[in-house]
């Protein structure tokens, strides 16, 4: 089964809230025929798009491929959180690399932040970066560790955006009973992900770039040029960069075997007017402390936009059933309000969570596995895989340098181990350890 049709219609986005507010953006007609390009890039979500925007700003030929719609998948269905650092902290980064090697990331994830933010504003994009992700932490003892690392950015790394919150400050900002503090990150923020998506996009577009939908790639053949077929035709690129994520598939056994697709779940509820101050007292998006991590944050028409559960197969389960339940356990006063959306996307986690950045094939780019931390993350992935392309790879180095290992138990194997482990972290959630 192939997870691109899986639990999603041919050329559709999903029936989520944000498609339903999306901006507009014509369809990009199939790939027919066979056409040549400096660059050829298999995915249109923030790192192909990045990568193609910034690539036809330098000139060269970019034709970029997607199975379905730009924005397809995790990039135009997550949480939208625009989050500081890299998907582990510094501390152990620290311990896996170097201090020096490790201040390195830390920049390259506030950079990915400003570029972010100066994308939208350069390139007038139809979305609004709103400031603010909070941290709610489940125990006394998360409050004491999350502040002291806030303490610990702020001497160490320079970095004083970190508001702590106490047990009465979380719950003025969250309206629950669920959580003895926290802390918000003023330099982090959230945005509405498939309009980001549809602005890099439109932005690649007028510089030139060209975009073909419906064109799921079926093979790369390595060569000078590279040859990507698709059922349409085929083109000769120069360079490949693959920016599938989750949804790669068997596309290139080399990135798949490091990089694992999950699913996970977000709810839309009706419009909370007036109370949605209950739920949120100021414009911030909220992460929990849980290892299948509880998001949520209100959007610009007043409804909670709630993620939580994970599932690891194929098939999305009851989506409803799977969220409400954690949704409840945080605003059991909600239990009456009505569910308008509901969505699943598939995303790519690695083993130690950080991304895989790799080179596959000679001529063959490929960054994926952003492990929940991708919208800034892969955003700057996609430029840094366009300037490896021009012979400048010292970010994309960088990341690739990072230790990735292969999944345990091979293509048949990796699948149940995975399961296991999930289900064993999602028991200690649950019992509150």
């Amino acid at each position: 089964m192939n997870l691109l049709y899986a639990n999603d219609k041919a050329g559709e986005y999903p029936p989520s809230y944000y498609a339903a507010t999306m901006a507009p953006f014509d369809r990009q007609p199939p790939l027919q025929g066979d056409v040549a390009a400096d660059v050829c890039i298999v995915g249109a979500g923030y790192t192909g798009l990045s990568a193609a925007l910034h690539l036809a700003e330098a000139g060269l030929r970019v034709v970029v491929l997607e199975a379905h719609r730009v924005g397809f998948g995790a990039s135009g269905r997550n949480g939208g959180q625009v989050g500081s650092g890299q998907r582990l902290d510094q501390d152990t980064l620290e311990r896996m690399v170097s201090r020096a090697e490790a201040a390195k990331l830390w920049q390259l994830a506030e950079d990915a932040k400003a570029l972010v933010k100066s994308l939208i504003a350069d390139h007038a994009m139809p979305v609004t970066f709103h400031p603010g992700v909070a941290h709610a932490c489940r125990t006394k003892g998360e409050v004491k560790a999350a502040h002291h690392y806030a303490d610990r950015l702020a001497r160490d790394y320079g970095y004083s955006q970190l508001e702590p919150l106490d047990r009465n400050g979380i719950r003025a900002l969250i309206g629950s009973e669920a959580y003895e503090g926290g802390e918000i990150d003023w330099g982090a923020g959230h945005l509405h992900p498939l309009n980001y998506a549809i602005g890099l996009a439109k932005a690649a577009l007028a510089k030139g770039a060209v975009i073909h939908e419906e064109s799921a790639v079926l093979e790369l053949t390595p060569g000078d040029p590279v040859l990507v077929k698709t059922e349409g035709g085929v083109v000769r690129a120069g360079h490949v960069l693959l920016a599938c994520n989750g949804y790669l598939g068997g596309l290139e056994p080399k990135v798949a075997a490091k990089v694992m697709p999950i699913n996970n779940f977000i709810l839309a509820t009706e419009p909370l007017g007036d109370r949605a101050r209950e739920v949120l007292s100021k414009p911030v998006a909220v992460a929990d402390s849980r290892f299948v991590v509880n998001y949520w944050r209100l959007s610009e028409d007043g409804r909670l936009l709630f993620g939580g559960g994970e599932s690891y197969g194929y098939r999305f389960p009851d989506i409803v059933k799977t969220v409400k339940k954690p949704m409840l356990q945080v605003y059991p006063q909600l239990s009456d309000v009505k569910i308008d959306y509901a969505w699943g996307g598939t995303l790519a986690i690695t083993v130690n969570r950080l991304p895989c950045f790799i080179r596959p094939q000679p001529n063959v780019f490929s960054a994926s596995g952003y492990s929940g931390h991708g919208v800034a993350l892969a955003t700057l992935a996609g430029k840094m895989m366009a300037k490896a392309v021009q012979g400048q790879a010292e970010g994309f180095d960088l990341m690739a340098r990072l230790p990735q290992h292969r999944f345990p138990g091979g293509p048949s194997l990796r699948q149940p181990l995975l399961v296991l482990a999930m289900t064993w972290y999602a028991l200690r959630d649950r019992l509150g350890l």
